[in-house]
């Protein structure tokens, strides 16, 4: 019975952690807006956010100065 109460305790915490990540666009702040993190900061918008792309830019060049 222990193992049957593991691999549904696992499956639990594993559909939480889940739900818990990402999905919304990235933050403006000094990780994400340097080196590497820009690049993975910027892989998270598409075509269809193109001005939130636009936006994200100016927040982190404003950042910067």
């Amino acid at each position: 019975m222990k193992i049957g109460r593991g691999i549904i305790t696992a499956i639990f915490l594993g559909a939480a952690l889940a739900s818990c990540g990402g999905g919304g666009l990235p933050e403006i702040n000094a990780v994400n807006c340097s080196g590497r993190g820009m690049e993975a900061a910027l892989s998270a918008f598409s075509s269809e956010t193109e001005s939130e792309r636009q936006v994200f830019i100016d927040g982190c060049e404003a950042l910067n100065k």
